[in-house]
C-alpha cells in the first residue's frame, strides 16, 4: 500500500518543493477549542470596548455622574445660599464657574442641576420603557382584542405632539419635579409600545418559541426565558438613545419656566435664569448649555455603539 499522502489533484506534491511544510497534529490538538466560549453579553462588551467613540461617550457620562454625586457634597458653598457680596462674579479660583445674579456658586449649582437633569432623564425613560414594554408585549404576544384596543389608542396618541401635551399637563399640575416627570411620562411610552410589539411579533412564531409551547412552557416562562433575552439589547439601546431626548425636553420645559423652580436647579433652569444677563455675563448661559450639549452627544454616541454591539447579526464578526 502506498502511504504517500495524496496531492489532492495537484500535478506535484507541494511539500517536495520546499515552499510548504506538512504539520502533523495529535487528535487532542485537532479537537482543541482555541477561541474561548463567550456569552452574548460578554461578546457585546468586547465589541463595545473596541468602539473608541462609544467608549469616549461612556467615560464622559461616568465622569459627569460621579462629579454630580461628589461635587455638591465636597463644595464649601450651598447651591441655594444667596451671597450679596459675590453677585455675578466671573470664574475664579474661589468660584470655579463664577456666581449667578443672586451670588450663588455656579459650580455647585451646575452639578446639583446635573443630578436633577440626569435623574429626571433616567427615571422618565425607565418608566416609559416599563409601560411601553408591558403594553407592547401584551399586544404582540396575545394579539386579538388586546392588540386592537392598545394599537388604536397608540394611533390616537401618536398624532399629538409630546411637547404640547407636556405643556398642557404642566399648566394643570403646576410646576416642580414631580409634575415635570408626570408630564413627560404621559405620552412618552407610545413609541416604545410599537417597538416592543414589532419585536415580539417577529419572535412569536420562531421555532424555539413553538418548541417551548409544545413542551408545555407557560406564558411567563416563555416571556422571561425566550422573549426578554432576545429583545433586551434592543430595549437597552432604545433607553440609551431616549435619555438625551428626555434631558432635552426637561431643559426645554425648565427653560420656558414650567420645570424646576428656584432655589432648586437643573441645567434647563440655569439656562433660563441666565437669559436675562447672558450678554453681560455669557458664562452663566454657556456653562449649562455646554453640559447639556456634551451629555446629549455622549449618550447618542454610546447609544450608537450599543446598537452595533448588541446587534445579534454582528455577534459573529
Amino acid at each position: 500500500m502506498n502511504d504517500k499522502p495524496a496531492n489532492h489533484g495537484l500535478p506535484f506534491d507541494p511539500t517536495e518543493t520546499g515552499l510548504f511544510e506538512r504539520i502533523q497534529l495529535a487528535d487532542e490538538e485537532k479537537n482543541k477549542v482555541v477561541r474561548p466560549s463567550l456569552t452574548y453579553w460578554q461578546s457585546a462588551w468586547i465589541k463595545l470596548r473596541k468602539n473608541k467613540v462609544a467608549m469616549t461617550g461612556l467615560v464622559i457620562i461616568i465622569i459627569y455622574v460621579l462629579t454630580a454625586i461628589i461635587a455638591p457634597i465636597a463644595s464649601p458653598y450651598s447651591f441655594s445660599a444667596n451671597n450679596k457680596d459675590a453677585l455675578n462674579q466671573p470664574p475664579s479660583a474661589q468660584h470655579w464657574f463664577g456666581t449667578d445674579t443672586a451670588g450663588r456658586d455656579m459650580w455647585t449649582r451646575t452639578w446639583m442641576g446635573a443630578r436633577v437633569s440626569l435623574a429626571i432623564g433616567l427615571v422618565v425613560v425607565a418608566i416609559n420603557m416599563l409601560i411601553g414594554a408591558t403594553l407592547g408585549g401584551i399586544a404582540g404576544y396575545f394579539g386579538g382584542k388586546a392588540d386592537l384596543v392598545i394599537m388604536r389608542i397608540i394611533d390616537v396618541l401618536y398624532g399629538i405632539p409630546v411637547i404640547i401635551i407636556a405643556i398642557l399637563l404642566m399648566t394643570v399640575l403646576g410646576k416642580g419635579i414631580f409634575p415635570l416627570i408626570a408630564a413627560m411620562v404621559a405620552v412618552g411610552w407610545v413609541g416604545n409600545v410599537r417597538l416592543v410589539r414589532g419585536q415580539v411579533l417577529q419572535l412569536k412564531n420562531c421555532e424555539f418559541v413553538l418548541a417551548a409551547k409544545t413542551l408545555g412552557a407557560g406564558h411567563s416562562r416563555i416571556i422571561l426565558r425566550h422573549f426578554f433575552p432576545n429583545i433586551g439589547g434592543i430595549i437597552i439601546t432604545q433607553m440609551t438613545m431616549a435619555i438625551p431626548l428626555a434631558i432635552f425636553l426637561e431643559a426645554f420645559l425648565s427653560y420656558i419656566g414650567l420645570g424646576v423652580q428656584a432655589p432648586g436647579c437643573s441645567w434647563g433652569s440655569l439656562a433660563k435664569a441666565a437669559t436675562d444677563v447672558y450678554r453681560i455675563f455669557p458664562y452663566q448661559l454657556l456653562i449649562p448649555a455646554f453640559f447639556i450639549c456634551t451629555t446629549m452627544l455622549s449618550l447618542n454616541l454610546l447609544g450608537d455603539g450599543l446598537r452595533d454591539a448588541l446587534d445579534p447579526k454582528m455577534q459573529s464578526n
